[in-house]
């Protein structure tokens, strides 16, 4: 099981990221894209980088706008893995 991060670390890291926000024990971002079919495209591709890493983030689709949200579930809130996904979701962007 991966390692909670305390609260200190979760600034730190969300300092690394831009535009991610900390929503109790969630980290949370939403992407405006051109098109629904862009926002649908840009989905698909979260997916393979979520099943790459086994980590996986809720989705929202409200047409051009996604919403995804990171946290551990069976860590009962963050940890690096989160952040590791969020850092691959905005290289992909």
């Amino acid at each position: 099981m991966a390692t909670r991060l305390s609260d200190a670390e979760i600034e730190e890291r969300l300092g690394d990221l831009t535009g991610w926000t900390r929503q109790g024990n969630e980290i949370r971002k939403t992407f405006q894209l051109p098109s629904f079919p862009s926002a649908i495209a840009f989905v698909v591709n979260v997916a393979f980088l979520a099943e790459a890493a086994g980590h996986h983030p809720d989705i929202d689709i409200r047409w051009r706008k996604v919403t995804l949200s990171l946290t551990t579930h069976d860590a009962g809130g963050l940890t690096q893995k989160d952040f590791d996904l969020a850092t691959q979701i905005d290289e992909i962007m």
